[in-house]
Formats: structure tokens, sequence, C-alpha cells
């Protein structure tokens, strides 16, 4: 019996496997779906639906009003259910907006599963990989000291509301992440060990934060994009920085002036990325008043790059779930593109690197370490300096 229940068993995982490499016998079905298809989808495999899709019911087969089919019209509930998921019935709603007439909506199970599955596997595991990397380096290369040790004496590098603005960014950012991935992998990791209760209020508590503190962070983006986009326009000085790996592997120190070209690209990464996670945010927040999709597939079928890629038109017509759907996706994958960078911004700005917190912790940065990191800007600031002092001396 036991080897009986195996071989059951194999025939039933086997089967959807077949149902896709050969054509499917559905007569005894009527042209329904079978077991088969039941099972392969359910593994994750491609059905095609056409076989289903076209029985919406035949008028030429309608029964008499007195048959039970016959006030259907020669179309069964499933037939009626069937071509109003696959949008071939004539529906009209009294009510709720574009939702109203949206009783099926397919498309929410594939992107369950893309949440479920490959946003956390790949999501995730860029997150440690990132880390893994930086232990890895820092193991290897150490802490980047200040050559020759501190001069003792420091010079300005960042004013007060400069700091503000960069740590309004950081703090919303960090608390936007952990909240993310609370709420992205809070029933995989807290529920089956800290229980449901706690995994609801802690995804109840980080919904609010997410959404309020939003507003924040897309205030403080714009406040450092102003503040300092002027210094972060690449220049030919960056070449020499690239060429020499920014000293990151050697003990060199490539000339820079406010920010080096490493620090560019965080810049520039963190607004670029910023801008997209803030739009598909608001998207989210208000999902019938800001569709972001529908409107971009417009101008990607215009580019024609779709087409060139394999991709087809891309649809330009979606319902207020498919916009969701398609911004929480978004917003996701680039979170974790943009908390992969922050890692490693934060730690040569912290454990990687001698003296460099103190840029943002007090604002005043060893001159030995400027000199060493930011040479042509501290030569800058140093004539500065001398040209006001010479100003404010007495003439005789």
């Amino acid at each position: 019996m036991r080897f009986l229940h195996w071989l059951v068993l194999a025939f039933f995982l086997c089967g959807p496997v077949a149902a896709q490499n050969a054509d499917v016998d559905r007569s005894a079905t009527g042209g329904a779906q079978t077991l088969e298809d039941i099972l392969a989808r359910q593994n994750g495999q491609k059905i095609d639906e056409s076989f289903r899709s076209s029985l919406t019911g035949d008028p030429a087969g309608a029964k008499d009003v007195t048959e039970q089919l016959g006030t259907l019209g020669g179309a069964s509930q499933s037939d009626i259910w069937r071509a109003i998921r696959y949008d071939s019935a004539s529906k009209t709603a009294s009510g709720n907006g574009d939702l109203g007439a949206v009783m099926i909506q397919s498309g929410g199970m594939p992107w369950y599963e893309f949440r479920e599955g490959p946003l956390r596997e790949y999501g995730g595991g860029l997150l440690l990989v990132t880390v893994s990397l930086l232990i890895i380096f820092f193991g290897i290369r150490g802490r980047i000291p200040i050559d020759g040790g501190p001069a003792g004496t420091t010079i300005t590098r960042f004013k007060a509301i400069e700091r503000f603005g960069h740590w309004v960014l950081a703090g919303s950012f960090i608390l936007l992440g952990l909240t993310g991935l609370l709420t992205l992998f809070g029933r995989a990791i807290l529920a089956p060990y800290f229980g449901k209760e706690l995994n609801s209020t802690l995804l109840i508590a980080s919904k609010w934060i997410h959404n309020n503190v939003a507003w924040a962070f897309m205030l403080a983006l714009v406040m450092v994009f102003v503040m300092w986009v002027m210094h972060n326009i690449p220049n030919r000085t960056d070449w020499v920085w690239i060429k020499q790996g920014g000293g990151i592997f050697s003990k060199s120190h490539p000339p820079a002036k406010k920010f080096n070209f490493g620090q560019k690209i965080v810049f520039w990464g963190v607004i670029v990325l910023g801008a997209s996670v803030s739009a598909s945010g608001l998207s989210l927040l208000f999902p019938f008043e800001m569709p972001m999709f529908a409107k971009t597939f417009v101008w990607l079928n215009a580019t024609g790059l779709p087409d060139m890629i394999g991709l087809g038109a891309l649809p330009t017509t979606m319902s207020p779930q498919e916009e969701m759907q398609l911004a929480q996706a978004w917003h996701a994958i680039v979170a974790f593109v943009m908390m992969a960078m922050i890692l490693a911004h934060i730690y040569i700005g912290t454990v990687g690197m001698e003296g460099a917190y103190d840029a943002m912790g007090s604002g005043e940065v060893d001159e030995e370490w400027a000199r060493q990191h930011h040479s042509l800007w501290y030569d800058e600031v140093k004539e500065e300096h001398a040209k006001a002092s010479g100003a404010s001396q007495p003439a005789e």
C-alpha cells in the first residue's frame, strides 16, 4: 500500500509537466480545465488559458425561459464569471468610480507570487551579499587611517543646515527601510517565531510610520539636492580619482574638491533613486489621483524600446489595482538597491575611514584628513580664510 501511495503521488506530481508538453484531452470535462491544469498552475507552470477564456456562453444554444439555463441566455454561471475574468463581458457599474466594474482582477496572484518569491529572495540576498562583502573588505583593508596621524587642528566641512538636511534624509530613510523590511518579511520571519499578534502590531505601526515619515524623506531629498547639486557636477578631476580607485585599494590620495567621485555617485544615486521611490510611493498613497505606469508605458511604447527587447507593446490602460501592484513592486526593487548603496556609504563614513564621521557629526574635520582626502577643497577654504584675514587687517 505504501508503494501504491508513492506511485499515485508521483503520477500527480508528473501530471502537470505532461500537461504542458502535450495537448490535453478535455473531452471528459466538456472543455473545462482538468486536474492536470490545476496542478500545473499550483506548481507555477504557465497555462494556455485560451481553452477556457473563450468559453463564455453560446447564445445560439440558449434554452427556453422555462428551462434551467433559459434566463441566462445560453450561458452558465461559470460562463458569465469567465467572461468577467477575461474582460469579454459587458459590464456596467453604478458607483465606486474606477473600481466599480472590476469584479475579478487576476493580476493580483502574479504580483503576490512575485512579492513572496523573487522579491524577497533577490532583495534580501542583495542586502546579505552587500553586508558580507563589506565585512570581507574590512577584514582585508582594515580602517583607512589618517597618514601620519591627525594634525590636531580642525576645519569646518559642513554647516549646521547641511548636517540637518543630511540627518533628516538619513534618519527618515533608515526608518522607511526598516518598516518596509518588516512589512515584506514580517509574515515569513516574525509571525512563525514570535506570534501573529506581535507581527500584526509591528506591521500596523510600520505602516503608520512608513506613510508619515515618507514626507520628511521627500522634503529632505529636495533640501539636499538644492544645497549640494553644484558641488556634485562631474569634472576632469574625477577622472584622476577614478584611475587611482579613490585610494581605497592603495595608500594614494587623489585630489578632490568638496565631494570626490565616489561621493558624487552616492549623491546622484540617492537623488535619482530617491525621486523614483518617492514617485512610486506617492502613487501608492494616492492610487486614483496619481497613476504612474500607464502613462510611462505610453512613452516607452513610443520609443520602440519594448519591441526591441522582445516585450511587445506594454499595456497603456490599467485598472487602479494593476497600477498599485506595479508601483509596489517597483517601489520595493528601487528601495533594495538604495539600501545596498547606503550600506556601503554608512560603512565608509563610520568604521571604514578614520575621521570621516566627524564631517557629519560635529561638522569639523581634522585638517590633515581634509588635506589628504579633499585637497582641492582644502586649498580653496584655506585661501578664502587667508583673504578674509588679510581684508580684516587695518591699513597702515
